[in-house]
């Protein structure tokens, strides 16, 4: 019997990506692996740069993955994207086409990508990360890349919002993480990795 290539996940994105902020060090990628359960288990590599805009995720992406990815694995890529770009001021427009780049590089290359959008930060910038949050969902469903919206459910959640408010960072902590993860499993994680939901 031939033996599955390894899963090999790199996750590039912002802080959120390394769990700052979360008591437990785990953030919402070490509570997703601990539910993926397919043989043989993935390999997850963490790719964060804290407050990083598109712009600075498209300049590096692929140098940073292919350190990584081997030629012989099942190498897949996670996008999680974070609210920089409102902070930076950059228009929806390069925000979109930075997104665009990366979507479309990877399918080129036939590397299966999982998206993870940006979830609420900052309150007085609610507005504007809504908007970049849809816009992402755009460019990724037209491309039928899975997408999370993480920002719709977790605007009006009052946990989320609690753990947003105790940290001067606005980042979430153990709650939120948990947040994060779960609405990442429930957005078509396994089907994406192959896992059977209900194992």
């Amino acid at each position: 019997m031939t033996t599955p290539p390894l899963p090999r996940i790199c996750v590039i994105g912002d802080e959120l990506v390394a769990g700052v902020g979360d008591p437990r060090g785990l953030g919402w990628v070490g509570r997703v692996a601990a539910r993926t359960t397919v043989e043989p288990r993935p390999e997850f590599y963490q790719l964060a740069a804290p407050q990083e805009t598109t712009s600075g995720l498209f300049g590096r992406w692929e140098s940073e993955v292919e350190r990584r990815w081997m030629p012989e694995a099942d190498n897949r890529l996670i996008v999680a994207l974070g609210s920089a770009d409102v902070i930076a001021d950059l228009s929806l427009a390069r925000s979109r086409l930075n997104l665009a780049n990366i979507l479309d590089t990877a399918q080129a290359r036939r590397i299966p990508t999982y998206v993870v959008g940006p979830p609420p930060a900052n309150p007085d910038d609610a507005p504007q990360i809504a908007e970049l949050s849809a816009a992402f969902q755009d460019v990724a469903q037209r491309r039928r890349v899975p997408f999370v919206d993480t920002f719709t459910p977790l605007h009006p959640h009052e946990q989320w919002n609690a753990d947003i408010a105790s940290s001067p960072q606005h980042l979430p902590g153990q709650a939120g993480y948990g947040l994060l993860a779960w609405l990442v499993l429930h957005s078509g994680w396994h089907e994406w990795i192959g896992q059977d939901p209900t194992s």
